[in-house]
């Protein structure tokens, strides 16, 4: 029975390591199965370097056609699970073909790496960034090891931010006007604004906001939409009367939003919205729903 355990272990284990592992920020993130992992967190043009260490088993000699890490961005649609997309791809060759019969330690750099996009996991697609070492061997498998690494990019604050102005009403019954001081709002920023009763004929029961994440991926008849209510917050509980007006404050930091993605490599989109929704004693619902942008904002050592 040992003997037949050990015709499946494979004949070495690979480590990949980065060259600024025990110093560089580390962040949360999903992996297949579902479970959280802790990974290192890069930005756009940054180099990428480390280690790759083969350790063949005691005794063990290990023939191969040779070792290559391959730096690899790539987004997969669930829909076609499997099947990932490739939009970056660099490669470093480790080991020309011939044998190793004990650990051996190669290092790696990649400079200087284009990262355009983020790390990302949502409901129908997955963007990540992995490097993958493979060693080659005739007649029977390739041996491949993979490590995730994250990637966020960040963005100063735009120089143009304007105010959001719209209106909600029902002809000679509900007339509102809400105002939000801005349209571009970083990760942990304080959405703030008015909402001014200027007609009510209706009984409002109560007025919530909402934070919706629209998802869109793949393209023409292949084309998924998935919207998902981010948060909720109460606004109102009972009747407004004509003239008056409410507070806006919702604070962003407590929820999971990512930046807004505008047709990353023609494969997804990521965009949020503000939604007010107003009840009124029938129950029946009436709401305004309003684009909003979402940045990264570049991280000060105060804020990060």
């Amino acid at each position: 029975m040992n003997y037949i355990i050990g015709a499946f272990k494979p004949p070495c284990d690979i480590f990949v390591t980065f060259s600024d592992e025990r110093t560089r920020k580390q962040v949360a993130i999903k992996k297949d199965n579902g479970k959280t992992a802790t990974v290192p967190a890069f930005q756009s043009l940054e180099t990428i370097a480390g280690e790759v260490s083969i350790a063949p088993v005691p005794g063990k000699r290990l023939e191969h056609t040779g070792v290559k890490i391959e730096l690899l961005g790539q987004i997969e649609l669930y829909f076609d699970r499997g099947n990932f997309y490739d939009f970056t791809s660099l490669m470093r060759e480790l080991e020309v073909p011939g044998e190793i019969y004990e650990r051996k330690t190669y290092p790696f750099e990649f400079a200087t790496v284009e990262m355009p996009y983020e790390t990302y996991n949502g409901t129908n697609v997955r963007l990540r960034y992995i490097l993958k070492v493979t060693i080659g061997r005739n007649y029977v498998g390739n041996i491949v090891e993979t490590r995730d690494f994250c990637v966020r990019n960040y963005s100063p604050v735009p120089t143009i931010n304007n105010s959001i102005k719209m209106e909600v009403g029902i002809e000679d019954c509900l007339h509102i006007e809400f105002e939000y001081s801005k349209s571009k709002y970083h990760l942990k920023d304080v959405i703030v604004g008015k909402i001014y009763f200027l007609l009510v004929r209706i009984k409002i029961k109560n007025m919530e906001l909402e934070i919706r994440r629209r998802e869109s991926t793949g393209s023409g008849p292949n084309t998924y939409v998935e919207t998902e209510t981010l948060a909720k917050f109460e606004l109102m509980d009972g009747a407004p009367v004509r003239g008056e007006s409410i507070p806006v404050r919702l604070f962003l930091t407590p929820y999971e939003l990512t930046p807004t993605y505008r047709n990353i490599n023609n494969k997804f989109s990521v965009k949020y919205y503000l939604n007010l929704v107003l009840v009124d004693e029938e129950d029946r619902r009436y709401f305004k729903q309003q684009e909003i942008t979402m940045y990264r904002l570049v991280e000060t050592p105060e804020s990060s």
